[in-house]
């Protein structure tokens, strides 16, 4: 099977396939659907990650048949969490979001792939640094950032189990060619 990764800003396809395909994981992941206070993003995709040039959302394709199997967002940091007043800002920080694969293609290293291409991206947009939260009851998520060299910064232990995490990017090579084609044996 080979898969190709293309930003929104690519993607010629109605977006309404990218939502419907973020909500289903969402339902998946955390049982619950649309929350208006934590899903603007995915009803204003365009707002948030097609027009501005430091923000983007990455699809992971089937190439055979188009069908999208993973996403990943980036964005300028625009949270307002009072743990990190002063901390962060839109300047030198971003922030990931919606990385989801379909439990179908999970363990080939496409979730993998989807982080580092928004890597690569903050680094050429100039930000030194990516923020991220995660819960530690999403199966192996916690485990799957630290072994992308994600550090702890914070973990609440609400009911949430929200984690907050970092990464300092600033010492990343960026390749600026990233193949964004991949074969993957299953």
């Amino acid at each position: 099977m080979k898969i190709k990764i293309i930003s929104l800003k690519e993607y010629c396809e109605d977006i309404k396939l990218i939502q419907d395909f973020l909500f289903e994981n969402i339902k998946n992941e955390y049982g619950y659907g649309y929350i208006p206070e934590y899903h603007q993003d995915i009803v204003n995709l365009k707002n948030y990650y097609k027009d501005p040039s430091r923000n983007n959302l990455f699809i992971a394709l089937k190439l055979e048949n188009n069908e999208i199997i993973g996403t990943i967002a980036i964005r300028e940091y625009d949270k307002n969490f009072e743990e990190f007043e002063n901390v962060y800002s839109k300047d030198f920080t971003s922030s990931i979001w919606r990385l989801f694969v379909n439990k179908k293609y999970r363990r080939y290293g496409i979730g993998t792939k989807l982080v580092n291409i928004v890597e690569e991206f903050a680094k050429e947009k100039n930000y030194k640094e990516i923020y991220l939260h995660t819960h530690k009851n999403v199966k192996g998520a916690l485990d799957f950032w630290k072994s992308l060299n994600y550090e702890v910064t914070l973990d609440t232990n609400n009911e949430l189990k929200t984690v907050h995490m970092i990464k300092n990017i600033s010492s990343l090579n960026v390749n600026s060619k990233v193949n964004s084609e991949v074969s993957i044996l299953n």
